[in-house]
């Protein structure tokens, strides 16, 4: 089996490829990896009085991020 190139494949190709090879553990890493450079998004906490506003808003600015084709937009 040839070498597959994980660094050369975007974020969306890369997690199409390792959900079609799940047993491919290389691929697991190199999603694992590309996931955590990403910085992540404190949207609230389980304290706030805005919980459910924040969490509400949060999910309709990600369904607006997403065209007519059901992909996320770049």
């Amino acid at each position: 089996m040839s070498q597959v190139d994980y660094a050369a494949m975007s974020d969306e190709e890369l997690r199409r490829y390792f959900l079609q090879h799940r047993n491919d553990k290389l691929a697991l890493r190199a999603y694992l990896d590309r996931l955590n450079e990403h910085p992540r998004k404190i949207i609230t906490n389980v304290d706030d009085p805005d919980f459910d506003a924040k969490i509400q808003a949060a999910i309709m600015e990600k369904m607006q991020a997403v065209d007519n084709n059901g992909e996320a937009k770049a």
